[in-house]
């Protein structure tokens, strides 16, 4: 293991600089922050592709930076996001009850849920440790892989096909997601209305 290791970090080419850059960005998109991992992932590929860097340790510290981006993300999410977001304030009761559907929710579609949200929010759902971390690593593992050799082969096009593929999880889940929440937001004012009424 040793020597794969010292054969693929051998022939690293590019400052140090452009790896750190790389882990930094993979780290905090998959903490939770949106945006910085894949294009500086893909900015990587096009890079490595021109060789002014080498693909294999690009693709390594990103799938290491995602991983442990993604369960410090589970880390804070379950540990201060639901009390967050259970807090004293406006719309507390309803802010309780929308957690608790959500919840549900994430419990019946666990890893489409794992894989289609930020980190903090399976922490903050309480997505259970093995389940999360066995999916984190799993997805991180393809990310960095599709994403870092998409760009190194197709270049800037990976961007394209990535955006195609999210928007589509995207609008698919958020239907999933949005249309109980609005129905509960609606019975919820229903009801506020119904008991205004009767006093």
């Amino acid at each position: 293991m040793l020597a794969l290791h010292a054969h693929l970090l051998h022939h690293a080419k590019g400052p140090e600089l452009d790896y750190v850059a790389v882990a930094i960005a993979s780290f905090l998109s998959w903490a939770g922050l949106p945006g910085p991992g894949e294009p500086v992932l893909i900015a990587a590929g096009v890079f490595s592709a021109k060789h002014k860097l080498d693909i294999t340790p690009v693709v390594l510290v990103a799938f290491g930076a995602a991983t442990a981006g993604g369960i410090v993300g589970w880390l804070i999410g379950r540990i201060g996001g639901r009390s967050l977001l259970t807090a004293p304030g406006p719309l507390r009761g309803w802010r309780i009850h929308t957690a608790d559907r959500g919840e549900e929710l994430f419990k019946r579609v666990e890893v489409l849920a794992i894989l289609l949200t930020p980190s903090w929010v399976a922490g903050m759902n309480r997505s259970g440790p093995v389940v999360y971390n066995l999916v984190n690593l799993v997805s991180a593992f393809v990310w960095a892989g599709a994403i870092g050799w998409g760009s190194y082969y197709l270049g800037n096009a990976i961007a394209d096909i990535a955006n195609d593929a999210g928007l589509a999880a995207w609008v698919g889940f958020g239907v999933l997601i949005i249309s109980p929440l609005v129905l509960d937001l609606v019975q919820y004012m229903r009801r506020r209305r119904t008991l205004k009424w009767q006093r």
